[in-house]
């Protein structure tokens, strides 16, 4: 009640009416916006750095005629980037939970620009290597943070949603890249392909220093474990080196190697306080085990699909490159409309089931390529490619929020690295299988007509394996058992965004 003042003089106490606030909550204002720049940063980088990956690949014959390159040297040109990526992600994950993830962020975004632009004047195949180890390191610290500040930032109810966006725009670089780089190295040039990174780089720089404010850590004033980082960085080398030497001894010896190092690292992380990868996340935390193992298994099934299909168009079916870049678009982008459905359904849903029926739909595509001949009609190409283009849609924004909610959020960063070590590790098995393939079934000759039948016939063992790949990963899907129940992320302040 509130007293109001008559005409004559006198007072009466009258009901008092509730009025809305007309003002809005600053607080939440300020939220939304630090949600939509982050989002927008995380796009930039999540396309640029797999596209970049991805692009360089159907660039890699003109490469090397400029630089007069060996078969051994053009190889390095795609292999040093992925191992540099996959050396330093998890490293760069724990760095960026000590010292800052939007600080990590920003230093990857600059260096892996900066390297871009040295790509565009390199004069030697021996600085085009280095240079691309450098990107790979850009990258590293770009993946080991992107998905780590989007999970910060987002809470349990929207962060299906945001991951969704966020892997769409990375499927979309991977898929992308060899349509795009196709057309850009056969119109602009090579060089063309690493200078469109420069203005996004920038871009995305401006963007977080301008807009983004304050920091978030998880483990502030730990202690960075370097002998764990050398050691974890010399069995990832090891393993992903020797995939890319398969068939050949060598390889499986580097491979033997590799699971060593990563067994010795095993111990050696669960016997020091400050690991660089805390090793009961695997050991205890069954649903970021078996989560992170459907990623791996869902990449090595997957990955080399786009490139066998792609010399498939070419040889066989006598498409063009450029016509068989906008055949093998009908995947992305069935991919880009799905995957933000995905990742909406996953915070509704439980998300191993969306995933698990994105890896059955995936593991359904890669058994109807078994049946792939020389006079596989088109459409049939193109149907495969649209249900392969929907299970990849469906299972990757689920599978990423299950690993990065299951984790505490001290963690974010580490998981965010181990989900893109997975990616990495899976793309190189991916490769290495359909090499060893190739290898085996065609040998160390060009494919010419003669040889269209033992081609045909090496797509047939590939799929086949991939589609066993792929079934074992849908139990590894199921398996993980069901989210714990997801804790609300505040937005930190600015200036002390600590994610503590």
């Amino acid at each position: 009640m509130v007293k109001e003042t008559k005409k004559n003089g006198s007072t009466a106490e009258v009901p008092e009416i509730s009025r809305p606030s007309t003002a809005p909550d600053a607080d939440t204002r300020d939220a939304a916006i630090e949600k939509r720049i982050v989002l927008t940063i995380a796009v930039l980088a999540g396309f640029i750095t797999p596209f970049d990956g991805s692009a360089v690949n159907i660039a890699l014959p003109t490469i090397g005629a400029e630089f007069h390159m060996t078969a051994i040297a053009l190889s390095w040109v795609a292999t040093a980037y992925l191992l540099s990526s996959a050396v330093f992600l998890v490293p760069f994950g724990k760095i960026a939970d000590i010292y800052g993830r939007k600080k990590i962020f920003l230093y990857g975004i600059a260096i892996f620009s900066f390297a871009s632009l040295l790509m565009t004047m390199v004069p030697s195949t021996e600085l085009l290597i280095v240079i691309r180890v450098f990107q790979g390191l850009g990258s590293a610290m770009i993946f080991g943070t992107g998905v780590a500040i989007v999970t910060t930032v987002f809470p349990p109810g929207e962060r299906g949603k945001a991951l969704g966006i966020y892997v769409t725009a990375v499927y979309l670089g991977l898929s992308l890249g060899p349509f795009l780089g196709g057309l850009m190295t056969q119109y602009l040039g090579w060089r063309s392909i690493f200078f469109v990174n420069v203005p996004i780089g920038i871009t995305t720089v401006v963007i977080v220093l301008w807009k983004l404010k304050g920091e978030w850590t998880g483990f502030r004033g730990e202690k960075f474990d370097l002998a764990g980082s050398v050691l974890y960085g010399a069995a990832v080398v090891a393993v992903m080196y020797g995939f890319s030497s398969l068939p050949d001894f060598k390889g499986a010896a580097f491979i033997f190697v590799g699971i060593l190092g990563v067994l010795g690292f095993a111990l050696y992380e669960l016997r020091i306080p400050s690991p660089v990868l805390d090793i009961r996340l695997l050991t205890q935390n069954r649903i970021f085990a078996f989560s992170n193992l459907a990623a791996l298994i869902n990449y090595s099934a997957t990955f080399a699909v786009t490139f066998l299909l792609s010399l498939d168009l070419q040889y066989t079916k006598g498409f063009t490159p450029e016509h068989a870049g906008f055949i093998l678009i009908a995947q992305p982008v069935v991919q880009a409309m799905v995957s933000p459905v995905a990742g909406r359904l996953s915070d509704r849903i439980e998300p191993r089931i969306v995933a698990s029926a994105g890896m059955m739909l995936t593991a359904t595509g890669l058994f109807l390529l078994i049946f792939l001949t020389e006079t596989t009609p088109l459409w049939h190409m193109v149907l495969t490619l649209l249900i392969l283009g929907a299970g990849f849609g469906l299972f990757s924004s689920p599978n990423t929020n299950a690993i990065m909610s299951s984790v505490d959020k001290r963690f974010y960063g580490v998981a965010s690295g181990m989900n893109g070590t997975m990616r990495l590790l899976g793309q190189m098995l991916s490769m290495g299988i359909a090499m060893m393939i190739f290898a085996v079934v065609i040998g160390p000759v060009e494919i010419t007509p003669e040889y269209y039948s033992q081609f045909i016939l090496s797509l047939h063992y590939a799929f086949i394996l991939f589609t066993v790949f792929c079934t074992l990963g849908i139990f590894a899907s199921l398996v993980r058992g069901k989210a714990r129940p997801a804790v609300s992320v505040s937005i930190p302040e600015a200036g002390n965004k600590k994610g503590r």
